[in-house]
């Protein structure tokens, strides 16, 4: 019996009707049965700041480390602003690595699909969050890299993905994802 790992899903957009959500969730629709999904929200987590950390810290940092660490590998599904990965994904790294020594990430095997409507498809800000994980030691999947261009037009109306080639390549990615898991994630 294959066994079945519980992979944390989080979304840099925070927008209604975010397209980078619906990438996600085409991702996780396409997924081999090794793999389990929870989307952890990350837009009611107050900006890190280590005072709030003392003595009882913000209800929804305690939530999200928990859910955090409870899931044996991450995929981060996330747009590019200006160059860079949205605030909301970095604020969570930030939650999620304290108090110090009690990291939620280290050793998760981590996906990192970036989309916008551009034609880099957030390059610049699937390669920063690529750095702030290798401090965090999270093993990161190098291929397929996934940076998908053209974003807005990849769905219809009731979000599912047009083209038959852009649905096998999320199959690819999303199958080679639970291979890296396998191979890097807890048993």
């Amino acid at each position: 019996m294959t066994k079945v790992h519980e992979i944390a899903v989080l979304v840099g957009s925070l927008r209604k009707g975010s397209f980078n959500r619906k990438l996600a969730e085409a991702l996780v629709a396409r997924a081999p049965d090794s793999l389990s999904f929870r989307f952890v929200e990350i837009g009611d987590l107050p900006l890190f700041d280590p005072d709030l950390d003392e003595d009882t810290p913000p209800a929804a940092w305690t939530r999200f480390r928990a859910q955090m660490a409870d899931a044996e590998g991450v995929l981060f599904v996330t747009p590019e602003y200006n160059r860079g990965l949205p605030a909301a994904i970095k604020n969570a790294l930030d939650v999620g690595s304290r108090p110090m020594g009690h990291s939620v990430w280290a050793g998760k095997p981590a996906a990192i699909v970036t989309g916008s409507p551009g034609g880099i498809g957030g390059f610049g800000a699937n390669h920063q969050l690529r750095q702030s994980l290798v401090f965090l030691d999270m093993p990161a999947m190098q291929q397929p890299e996934a940076y998908i261009g053209g974003l807005w037009g990849l769905f219809d109306d009731a979000g599912r993905v047009k083209s038959e080639d852009t649905s096998a390549f999320l199959s690819k990615i999303i199958t080679a994802f639970a291979a890296w898991v396998a191979r890097h994630g807890r048993d």
